[in-house]
C-alpha cells in the first residue's frame, strides 16, 4: 500500500508541476515566459533527484521563475537566436536546387544534431551551476561529448514520451513537459554526478 502511495504521490507532483509550467508562461506574456518557467521546472526536479523530496513546490517554483527571469531568458533567447538560423539554413538547403547545396547537406545535419543533443543538457547545466549563458552553453557541449551513454538515454526516453503522449493525448497537459523534464534530468544528474567524482579522484591523485 505504501508502493501505492509513493506512486500517487509522484503522479501528483508531476502534474502539479506540469500545470504550474504552463501557468507561468502567462506572466511572462508566453514568449518571456517560457524560459523562466522552464528553469523553475528543472530547479524542482533538480531538488527531488537530490533528495529534497519536501519542498513546497509553487514557493521554489516562484521563488526561481522570479530569480532567473532575466538570467533564463538571456540564455533561451541565444539558443533560440542559433536554432532559427539553423532554420534559416534549413529552408535554403531545400529550396535551392544546385549541386553545392548537396555537399552542405551532410555538414547541416551534423551541425544541427549537435545542437539538439547540446540543449538537453542546457537547462539541467543552468540549475546545477552558476554559469553565465555562454558558459552554460559551452559546458553543455562538452557534457554532451563526455557523456555519450547518458545523452543516448535523454534522446530514447523523450523518443518514448513523445509517442506516447501522441497515443494519449489527453495526458500531455498534466504530464507532457515535466516528465520530458524528469527523462532529461535524470541522466544529466548521473553525468554530474559521474563528472565530480572524476574531479575527486583528480584531486587526490595530486594531492
Amino acid at each position: 500500500m505504501t508502493a501505492v502511495n509513493k506512486a500517487l504521490d509522484w503522479i501528483t507532483k508531476m502534474a502539479f508541476l506540469n500545470v504550474l509550467w504552463l501557468i507561468f508562461l502567462i506572466p511572462g506574456l508566453g514568449i518571456f515566459g517560457i524560459f523562466p518557467s522552464t528553469s523553475a521546472m528543472f530547479t524542482v526536479i533538480h531538488k527531488w533527484l537530490k533528495g529534497e523530496t519536501d519542498i513546497a513546490v509553487f514557493k521554489t517554483f516562484w521563488r526561481t521563475y522570479k530569480k532567473e527571469f532575466i538570467k533564463s531568458n538571456k540564455l533561451g533567447y541565444l539558443l533560440s537566436a542559433a536554432g532559427y538560423i539553423l532554420y534559416l539554413d534549413f529552408v535554403f538547403l531545400t529550396s535551392a536546387s544546385n549541386e553545392f547545396t548537396l555537399y552542405l547537406t551532410i555538414p547541416y545535419v551534423v551541425i544541427t544534431g549537435i545542437f539538439v543533443l547540446t540543449g538537453l543538457y542546457v537547462f539541467p547545466i543552468f540549475v546545477h551551476y552558476e554559469m553565465k549563458s555562454w558558459e552554460v552553453i559551452k559546458s553543455a557541449f562538452f557534457m554532451m561529448l563526455l557523456n555519450p551513454m547518458q545523452t543516448v538515454i535523454m534522446v530514447i526516453g523523450g523518443a518514448g514520451v513523445g509517442y506516447i503522449l501522441w497515443y494519449f493525448q489527453g495526458l500531455a497537459l498534466f504530464f507532457s513537459f515535466s516528465i520530458l523534464a524528469l527523462i532529461i534530468m535524470m541522466p544529466a544528474q548521473r553525468a554530474f554526478e559521474k563528472m565530480q567524482a572524476k574531479q575527486r579522484v583528480s584531486v587526490q591523485q595530486s594531492s
